[in-house]
């Protein structure tokens, strides 16, 4: 008898490939919060992403898929954890009530 086992994929799965500092792909990606030519702010599965350069476009755009491609001069990009995001709003949300 032979047992098939379902397959979980990795909901926090991401990518990112950076070429030449010139293109950045990703994948992963939940939502476009902000964009302009020197800073790009994405929701992604693994917390918020802030790309900072110069010149910055988003060639590519799928939503369905996560996958987001940006030109330009990519001087650097971090990543904010949601758990930091959420205790900085415990803290208000106890100031306040």
């Amino acid at each position: 008898m032979e047992v098939k086992k379902d397959l979980k994929v990795d909901e926090k799965k991401s990518n990112m490939t950076l070429e030449n500092r010139k293109k950045l792909f990703l994948t992963g990606v939940l939502e476009v919060i902000s964009f302009n030519e020197e800073k790009i702010l994405l929701n992604t599965s693994l917390g918020m992403l802030t790309i900072k350069g110069n010149g910055l476009k988003m060639n590519k755009l799928d939503v369905h898929n996560g996958e987001v491609m940006i030109a330009g001069t990519v001087d650097s990009f971090v990543y904010s954890g949601s758990e930091s995001k959420h205790e900085k709003e415990s803290i208000l949300s106890k100031l306040f009530r």
